[in-house]
């Protein structure tokens, strides 16, 4: 299974889990993790998300091998949600969202922390927004949100630069709330998760609808935006050659 769900007093656990390519987003997982997020919406049992990953790694980002399959094959099929409905499921998502950055995050790995209420991360995992290098746009409203996160500059450095950010950056950064020893991320993100899951479930929606709704529709913006500049750039010649030298590498 591409992602393992686990329930334990009100918080349910999504670990994504492909290990084996540290977790790199296809469409299966694109599909099952929005389909849990929007089932944990849903749910009148679930009051927290906790989102982590299997391994070594958080998330590689979307798995570059179907992104480039999706330019040059055209029988590619897309998943039922794909990589914008996790960002719609994300961005709606009305319950408290944690995230615990268990290892290496890149692009949808390190931007979904825009999405998060608390971000946690071990002391040796790293996070790196790679769309510069790969020659394409930002995603996951990821322009509006990092900037307003952690401040125009370090946004600035994260999202053009496509360089590594280790645990002590992201948190000097803002980008993430806790930094933890490998053996203590889980049950620390875990422990917080249980406070917040011992409130009352529609105080915890309230409190997240009126800190959000207001930024919902720069989301939205900020995503069509991203979204056309990332249509016109994906395949573009910069592009071509940075999928085509990750595809000779991996050979």
């Amino acid at each position: 299974m591409t992602l393992l769900i686990d329930e334990e007093n009100r918080v349910r656990t999504l670990t994504l889990n492909r290990p084996e390519a540290l977790n790199a987003f296809n469409e299966a997982l694109y599909d099952a993790t929005a389909q849990a997020l929007l089932d944990a919406a849903e749910d009148p049992e679930v009051a927290v998300v906790l989102l982590t990953g299997a391994g070594r790694g958080f998330s590689a980002g979307t798995d570059l091998a179907e992104m480039q399959a999706r330019i040059t094959d055209p029988d590619f099929q897309e998943g039922q949600y794909g990589f914008r409905g996790l960002i719609e499921a994300l961005a709606a998502f009305p319950k408290p969202l944690i995230c615990a950055v268990n290892g290496v995050g890149l692009g949808i790995g390190a931007t979904i922390l825009g999405y998060a209420d608390l971000a946690f991360m071990s002391s040796t995992a790293r996070l790196k927004c790679p769309f510069t290098s790969l020659g394409v746009a930002p995603e996951a409203a990821s322009s509006y949100l990092l900037p307003r996160l952690m401040g125009r500059q370090n946004a600035a450095w994260l999202l053009l630069s496509s360089e590594w950010v280790d645990a002590a950056e992201a948190l000097r950064m803002g980008l993430v709330w806790r930094v933890c020893e490998p053996d203590e991320l889980l049950p620390e993100a875990r422990r917080h998760a249980d406070i917040l899951a011992g409130r009352p479930i529609a105080s915890l929606m309230a409190v997240k609808h009126t800190m959000l709704e207001p930024l919902r529709p720069e989301i939205a913006a900020a995503t069509a935006r991203e979204n056309a500049h990332f249509a016109e750039l994906m395949g573009a010649q910069a592009n071509a050659a940075a999928l085509a030298d990750f595809s000779n590498r991996t050979r």
